[in-house]
């Protein structure tokens, strides 16, 4: 649609799916939750969907002179134009790593390249994955009232979901600020192509904020204060397991917290 008059200055990536719009002209809605008979437009059609000869059903006014009446759903275009900005620097800050110092790491898989997937405003903070050709992590960013700029690179801090609790580690990029990041893989070089790790890191997301994963992991109660320490003893969990269940192979082996998280993507 071209020339648009409408609210927001003509701003069509400021007007949501939901937007009631409504003529300037005889004040006839819009509404994209009924759609408009008189057209056979079906309900559930944005307004911006419409067919560029609709018109008013009552006056035949241009869609170019209907405005805004109400949008419930202005807030998430918001957020979800916010989400697009930050992550729109994360790929930017990691893609110039990749071309400036890890191309020719041998531990780096080259089918892949930088991507930020399955992102959404949680508790007020970006949180999403980011994949890599050497890493796949759940990354939170901070709110826009927040700064993280402070924050001590190595330094770890358990943060709970419905799932559970993971433990994140704090970084810093001149690019990107502040941010929080949860190892998910590294190196990535089970991964065949770029989609499969996006369904994987979107089956992340799904099974972060599913409280059902949390009685079927192996963590403990209280999450171990160092890294190497929960690595280990996952280790030795799932080695004294697989013992057990070659003597007695009805016994099941339990899933670790990466085969859960992960939706068990990483031993297929």
């Amino acid at each position: 649609m071209s020339g648009f008059e409408g609210s927001f200055l003509g701003a069509q990536d400021k007007i949501s799916p939901k937007a009631i719009m409504e003529c300037k002209i005889c004040w006839t809605p819009y509404d994209p939750a009924e759609g408009d008979d008189t057209r056979q437009v079906l309900p559930g059609t944005p307004f911006l969907d419409l067919p560029d000869d609709w018109s008013c059903p009552n006056c035949d006014a241009p869609k170019e002179q209907f405005l805004v009446s109400e949008d419930p759903g202005a807030q998430d275009v918001l957020e979800a134009q916010h989400i697009k900005n930050r992550t729109d620097l994360l790929e930017t800050d990691f893609t110039e790593v990749w071309h400036a110092k890890m191309r020719d790491v041998p531990m780096v898989n080259k089918v892949l390249h930088v991507q930020a997937v399955g992102w959404k405003m949680h508790q007020g903070r970006p949180l999403g994955v980011l994949i890599s050709p050497w890493f796949m992590n759940l990354i939170m960013l901070p709110a826009e009232d927040e700064d993280w700029s402070g924050l001590q690179a190595g330094a770890k801090e358990d943060i709970s979901f419905a799932s559970g609790t993971y433990e994140f580690i704090h970084n810093t990029r001149d690019m990107v600020g502040g941010y929080k990041a949860c190892s998910l893989f590294s190196p990535m070089g089970e991964f065949k192509t770029q989609g499969q790790a996006v369904d994987v890191a979107k089956a992340v997301m799904v099974a972060l904020f599913d409280a059902e994963n949390m009685a079927e992991t192996d963590r403990q109660a209280d999450i171990r204060a160092a890294r190497e320490d929960e690595i280990a003893a996952v280790a030795e969990a799932e080695a004294a397991a697989a013992e057990a269940a070659a003597e007695e192979p009805e016994i099941p082996v339990l899933p670790s917290r990466r085969q859960v998280l992960t939706v068990g993507v990483s031993e297929s």
